[in-house]
């Protein structure tokens, strides 16, 4: 499964005056030109970063350099062409200055029950992070139901994991190609290289990439089963695990079902292997509540603890979930509460 969005979204038209003003210090007109090209600039970010912190900060830095080099834009080309060359760039900056990302399934093999401790990840590694589907700009009104799909499906954890994998002008490569829809030559404009090696660089990210993909989307997967089925269980999930029944939560769970927990290292796979590490003898105690979200196009849960000094619910985890026919294949629960306010999920919730 290679993902193809090819640029769901019309370009913005650049407004002679307003460029004019902003190049000539006008910050409103500064802004009045980026602002359409934000939400999907920052899912760009993203996509090349793995991580919803860094995306911020690319981002930031890709602003500033185009707000320091609107000079140089001589409008002959597309200006969403040209902020996207910046935004590029200042992501292979950020990729080149620490580790590539990745999910603790692709930092080491599986635990073994009872054997092996959790652990906390190497100080070396750096994990993917979860991206808010708010983020994404589809309740707007104006994206068709095919586009919103596409977009979604354009950041699924898998394609992002599997992005990071890639070696970084390949990854812009693929991204940039694949995914928004600019032509070979823009992509080798973007890149300063040229078209026959942009064309060899997205063959071989192509190959790569899709050794890594299962052969359907989540997008795919969830338009089978509809919104009500995708509802159903994910309130099943809730129940559950609010009640403490362990044989109603492994009834969710394929048979190869994988369960991390970023910021460790240990994972686990198949059911009866997370039955006896992930879930306690008699079942969790009740002590959990969620909040339903979505997370990188998946259904997502926001995950609360009792905390017995004060009575409330705290944030815990933000758990993604993968399905496969109306089974849960996977559940990485994100360990970082800092999370929850891109989530739009409340910092608590009463007992």
């Amino acid at each position: 499964m290679l993902v193809r969005m090819r640029r769901t979204r019309p370009s913005a038209t650049v407004d002679e005056r307003t460029l004019v003003a902003a190049a000539a210090g006008d910050e409103d007109a500064f802004r009045r030109l980026v602002e359409p090209h934000r939400t999907e600039l920052h899912a760009h970010c993203y996509r090349m970063l793995g991580s919803l912190h860094d995306a911020e900060d690319a981002l930031q830095d890709a602003l500033l350099r185009a707000w320091r080099g609107l000079s140089s834009f001589d409008g002959r080309g597309s200006f969403r062409a040209w902020l996207y060359k910046i935004a590029t760039n200042a992501c292979l900056d950020a990729i080149a200055r620490r580790p590539k990302r990745v999910l603790p399934m692709d930092y080491g093999p599986s635990a073994r029950p009872g054997l092996d401790e959790p652990e906390e990840r190497p100080a070396e590694t750096v994990w993917v992070e979860p991206y808010p589907d708010e983020q994404l700009g589809l309740e707007d009104g104006y994206a068709a139901p095919e586009a919103r799909y596409e977009q979604r499906e354009g950041v699924e954890l898998a394609f992002i994991a599997a992005l990071q994998h890639l070696p970084a002008r390949q990854r812009a490569a693929l991204i940039l190609r694949e995914v928004l829809g600019f032509s070979a030559r823009e992509v080798a404009e973007a890149l300063e290289t040229t078209v026959a090696s942009v064309n060899s660089a997205l063959q071989r990210a192509r190959k790569r990439i899709d050794e890594r993909l299962p052969q359907l989307s989540q997008q795919a997967t969830m338009r089978s089963l509809g919104d009500g089925a995708i509802r159903e269980i994910v309130q099943r999930f809730i129940d559950a695990f609010e009640r403490g029944e362990v044989d109603a939560i492994l009834a969710l769970l394929a048979e190869d079902v994988v369960f991390a927990m970023p910021p460790y290292s240990s994972w686990y796979r198949g059911r009866e292997t997370i039955g006896d590490s992930w879930l306690m003898p008699g079942g969790p105690p009740p002590r959990l509540r969620y909040v339903p979200t979505r997370a990188n196009g998946q259904p997502a849960l926001g995950t609360y603890q009792l905390d017995p000094h004060t009575g409330s619910y705290v944030p815990l985890a933000l758990d993604v979930l993968t399905l496969e026919d109306s089974l849960i294949t996977e559940v990485i629960a994100f360990r970082t509460p800092e999370l929850f306010p891109f989530f739009g999920l409340p910092e608590k919730l009463p007992d």
